[in-house]
């Protein structure tokens, strides 16, 4: 079958759909493991999610009429309420905010319908992103449009598709064409959106048909020319939503609040992550500067290294907590066991100057102590930002090094980052900090 996807199967289920997907909803809005920060900056988010959770408690579904200024968003609008509820005209513009209003009870669901401002005006730009936020989160989109396909409105199309919902694309005015040019342009129209919009959803309709003339004869014998109106032609479209919604409303409001809702957690789970780096970050660099310090001023040869190792322990666990994943004593010395032994393996030299200088630090005097002193720190700066930045795989995994092991994930590390300038801002930090405390 052609389209973007076949019709959700027809089952009793919707109920059930709905009162899972509204679980979904008020779990994400009661999570009180999602920071305030991050709350906070998806207000607007949040605040959608809660009108979805009320939309889905109330049975409603939404459907947006969507398209180009002038196409007849409007008019279609009113032709399917049989009322003058919105605001027609052929001024750029003339819906300039969404606008709701109650269509009819279908199978259970209130159906309303939503009109959009036109995504093509001069200095529109709020409007045509008013009129796509709102199209994404409505339940089913009807795209309005006049003729064959602008190079515009096929963007606006597939930018519409990817929101997951199900696409009509109505051919409006065909009062204005011959039989023979509507079917050539539903045909073109079906080609073009092929894998966008089912074939069975590409319809044509005349919203708000142009009036006919009519000649009569007044009293007096005079042709007197009139013009009468002529009843929307929307059977085929109105056909169509109806069979939709009786079919699959609830399940389709369902589905739509579950997108939303787990684009909303996505969002959620990368701003935590990114302040969770950012954390990390500070922690790591905390603890190279404390090494690095307690490395340098321990005046006994080899046992700074033994203090050096405790501070690595801490790190590790204090890199657990920020993650969310405690780690004990013994957990966090046998993951630095595993850590350090891959180091070993690829920085062996680092390590033996490592050694060297602390033994030098315990034979030297003055300048030379300070000189010595400021190169052994920053090594041990450089091997805690190793050590820090493996343990934070390890926890990122999930306590798991993956499929690659630690070998290849050290190995990686240390090939990321830029030892030499790691080094040369350590020396400056440590001497620095050692001439102050002189």
């Amino acid at each position: 079958m052609r389209g973007r996807a076949a019709p959700l199967p027809a089952t009793g289920d919707g109920t059930a759909h709905q009162q899972r997907a509204a679980a979904s909803l008020r779990a994400l809005l009661d999570d009180g493991q999602i920071p305030g920060a991050i709350r906070s900056s998806l207000a607007a988010d949040f605040a959608r999610l809660e009108a979805m959770l009320a939309k889905l408690e109330r049975g409603e579904l939404h459907i947006a009429v969507f398209g180009r200024v002038s196409v007849g968003k409007s008019a279609l609008a009113n032709a399917l309420l049989g009322e003058d509820a919105f605001e027609v005209g052929v001024l750029h513009g003339t819906t300039r905010q969404a606008a709701q209003r109650r269509w009819r009870e279908v199978a259970g669901s209130g159906v309303h319908l939503i009109d959009t401002p036109g995504i093509d005006e001069l200095d529109g730009e709020a409007r045509e992103r008013m009129a796509f936020e709102v199209a994404g989160v409505a339940d089913l989109v009807v795209f309005v449009v006049d003729g064959d396909l602008t190079q515009h409105e096929y963007a606006a199309l597939q930018t519409l598709a990817r929101t997951q919902r199900p696409l009509l694309l109505a051919l409006n005015k065909a009062d204005r064409y011959g039989e023979d040019e509507v079917a050539a342009l539903l045909a073109r129209l079906r080609e073009r959106s092929t894998g966008l919009v089912q074939d069975l959803d590409v319809v044509a309709i005349a919203a708000q048909p142009v009036p006919v003339k009519r000649v009569h004869l007044d009293a007096q014998g005079h042709e007197q020319v009139e013009l009468v109106a002529r009843m929307p032609a929307i059977e085929a479209l109105s056909a169509r939503l109806g069979a939709i919604i009786e079919r699959e409303g609830k399940t389709l409001a369902a589905l739509n609040a579950g997108l939303f809702a787990g684009r909303v957690a996505d969002e959620v789970g990368a701003r935590i992550a990114q302040a969770r780096r950012e954390l990390a970050a500070r922690v790591i660099r905390q603890y190279c500067l404390a090494k690095a310090l307690a490395v340098a001023l321990n005046p006994i040869p080899v046992a700074d290294l033994l203090a050096a190792g405790a501070l690595d322990a801490a790190l590790v666990m204090h890199l657990g907590r920020v993650y969310g994943l405690p780690l004990t004593r013994s957990e966090a010395g046998s993951l630095i066991t595993v850590i350090s032994a891959q180091l070993v393996a690829l920085m062996g030299a680092i390590w033996g100057v490592n050694l060297v200088a602390s033994a030098l630090k315990g034979l030297s005097a003055g300048v030379s102590v300070l000189v010595t002193a400021g190169a052994q720190g920053a090594l041990a700066w450089y091997a805690t930002e190793l050590v820090g930045r493996a343990a934070e795989k390890y926890l990122v995994a999930g306590k798991s090094w993956g499929e690659l092991g630690p070998k290849r994930v050290v190995a990686d590390i240390v090939a990321s980052l830029d030892r030499d300038s790691i080094l040369r801002e350590a020396r400056s930090e440590i001497l620095t900090r050692l001439r102050g405390a002189a």
